[in-house]
């Protein structure tokens, strides 16, 4: 059984897309497993452009999710 990659990250691009949407910041996370995901099938097909595009978004990530997870301050 062949594992498609592009499957999974067709299907972390919509759940995280609709939970950032929805203002939850796992929707950050999941954001960024697809990036690593990208990232790896970037360098299976020699698509090395993929890597560091995606290596940008997950830093990206990281600080949005850092942003959304300060408790707001009235």
């Amino acid at each position: 059984m062949l594992f498609r990659l592009d499957y999974l990250s067709c299907i972390l691009t919509i759940v995280s897309t609709i939970l950032v949407g929805r203002r939850c910041w796992e929707g950050w996370i999941l954001a960024a497993v697809n990036s690593v995901v990208i990232c790896f099938i970037g360098f299976r097909t020699s698509q090395f452009a993929f890597i560091p595009a995606n290596l940008f978004c997950i830093a990206l990530y990281a600080i949005n999710l850092r942003s959304w997870r300060k408790p707001e301050v009235h």
